[in-house]
């Protein structure tokens, strides 16, 4: 149903990742004809390198598993969490819908996904937080041959990710797959986490005749009398223009590669997002240029990262990842400048990012960056660090020493307060009791830890064989999570809240209905998965 040669079609999509992929598929069942419309070569953005967990509460796989859960529930877990920056009608939206929109992604072949067993909510002393889990989800693997030549489209699809999510340490799993099995899963290109992911939502979206148009810069879009009707821009630097009948829906992805917008709008300090260099903003761009209200524009996805200076993205683009297993684990510690603790290193990563935002006024600075994930020689024989495995060599962009008094003149702490705070630490590791920050006594903090030991232990574990070692520890981000602000039926609305007539908009491109609250694993798809649904419908019952 997709229509380019006569470059006219209902609904125009910006931005092939999760939410508009979705946004493409609830469209076309809806009877619309859908163009989905890519900047870049490839296809996928941050969805397409992230695990791809997707969090909903009372999903269909918690109600097959009989476990227990419910909209007031999650209403409630919500507006414990809510600083104000929560709206009742399209957080109530998200709640309301989820289950909706996977059970028709579900339905639609788009998505295969199972429990991620015993993976807690994030904030487990609020009501309504389930510590059981249930609420986060996990892909089946996917077999890319089922796409033929589009398998080559989709982002980083050259690092291959055989495993699901929930066989790794990640998501509570070994790590261990026979090797004949993970032999067979290489020769039959079966991949899981985001890959798994966006490649059933491409190949739906093949099987329905929505073949993405890769490569179009849009540079604007074309409003008649008020209303959104297509777009104008280039391909192959020639000039393309396509018409929507019922409008354009945005779902481009967040800003956090923009340097003006990341200047401009996100509070406190941020150099190294984990996600590719394709999130510049652009949607939100176009939004504003048309008039949209903003919310949530300080806020973003945020998570303590590594930089790995050895793989920089393909156009040379410094590249980060998540630190979470890391951090969390026995035998290391995190220090600031001072050589001092700062937090539960444990804690979740969305969270954690308050305590290096935190400013001290005396010295008009951030006392928490640089900051230091500093271990030792047990900790590299059993735990990974980045993307060195256990048993392989440590990078050279990892700091060595054979003492501490060494390890922290070559990082620039002062040794003195280093060697105080790791005796300090192992005291603690030895009691099992952390008495400064409380590592190791929530559910979270032993998911990620070691759980070949008991209690607290899965965490607390000395720092006391030498060598020692340390990498630095940056302020980075999954995404941005402020942009356009939308209603309950995802219609982007304007500055005096009345919706702009056929624009729409899905993902970290608008403001998120959760707000700045990261609710568990797989807060960011949730909602993104969601809302493009909900553009979807709303724009094919639109009238052209």
């Amino acid at each position: 149903m997709t229509n380019t040669q006569n470059n006219e079609t209902d609904i125009i999509i910006l931005g092939c990742g999760p939410a508009g992929m979705t946004a493409a598929l609830a469209a076309h069942e809806a009877g619309a004809s859908v163009t989905i419309i890519e900047r870049f070569d490839r296809v996928g953005g941050t969805g397409a390198i992230s695990g791809g967990v997707i969090w909903v509460a009372d999903n269909p796989r918690q109600r097959a598993a009989g476990m227990s859960d419910s909209r007031e529930e999650a209403l409630a877990y919500f507006k414990a969490l809510d600083h104000g920056d929560l709206v009742d009608e399209t957080l109530e939206a998200f709640v309301d819908n989820g289950p909706d929109a996977l059970a028709f992604l579900e339905g639609a072949g788009a998505m295969k996904v199972a429990l991620l067993d015993g993976y807690p909510d994030y904030y487990l002393d609020r009501p309504g937080a389930k510590p059981e889990g249930g609420r986060a989800l996990d892909h089946d693997l996917f077999a890319l041959g089922e796409l033929g030549e589009w398998a080559d489209k989709i982002t980083a699809i050259e690092e291959p990710k055989p495993m699901m999510l929930r066989e790794t340490p990640l998501g509570g799993g070994t790590g261990i797959v026979p090797p004949e099995e993970l032999g067979r899963r290489m020769a039959n290109q079966e991949r899981g986490f985001g890959q798994a992911m966006i490649g059933r939502l491409l190949k739906a979206c093949l099987d329905r005749g929505i073949e993405p148009v890769l490569e179009v810069e849009t540079k604007r879009l074309i409003r008649e009398n008020g209303r959104i009707t297509g777009i104008e821009g280039t391909r192959g630097g020639e000039p393309f223009r396509m018409t929507a009948r019922n409008g354009v829906i945005i779902t481009t992805g967040g800003f956090e590669w923009d340097e003006d917008k990341r200047q401009t709008f996100l509070r406190g300090p941020m150099d190294a997002p984990a996600s590719p260099p394709t999130a510049r903003g652009d949607g939100l761009t176009l939004a504003m240029e048309n008039g949209a209200k903003l919310g949530n524009m300080t806020q973003g996805w945020w998570a303590p990262t590594l930089v790995t200076p050895d793989a920089p993205w393909p156009g040379g683009e410094q590249r980060a990842q998540p630190v979470l297993i890391e951090r969390t684990v026995p035998h290391s510690i995190m220090v600031n400048g001072k050589a001092e603790r700062f937090c539960n290193e444990a804690a979740n990563y969305s969270a954690l990012a308050g305590a290096f935002h935190q400013f001290d006024p005396q010295t008009y600075d951030y006392p928490n960056l640089p900051a230091w994930l500093v271990f030792d020689a047990d900790y590299v024989e059993r735990y990974p660090i980045g993307p060195r495995l256990p048993g392989q060599p440590v990078p050279d962009w990892v700091v060595k020493a054979e003492t501490l008094e060494e390890l922290a003149e070559k990082i620039g702490v002062p040794a003195d307060a280093l060697s105080a705070t790791v005796e300090r630490f192992n005291g603690f590791a030895k009691t099992g009791e952390d008495l400064d920050f409380e590592r190791g006594t929530s559910a979270y903090d032993h998911f990620y830890g070691d759980r070949s030991r008991e209690g607290t232990h899965v965490t607390l574990g000395p720092v006391a064989k030498a060598p020692f070692y340390a990498v630095e520890i940056r302020m980075g981000l999954l995404g941005t999570n402020g942009g356009a602000r939308t209603d309950g039926a995802a219609r982007i609305l304007g500055h005096d809240g009345e919706p702009i007539a056929g624009l729409y908009g899905a993902g970290n491109a608008i403001a998120c209905p959760t707000g700045g609250i990261y609710a568990g694993a797989g807060g960011t798809l949730g909602p993104a998965l969601t809302f493009g649904y909900l553009a979807g419908r709303t724009a094919a019952r639109a009238n052209g």
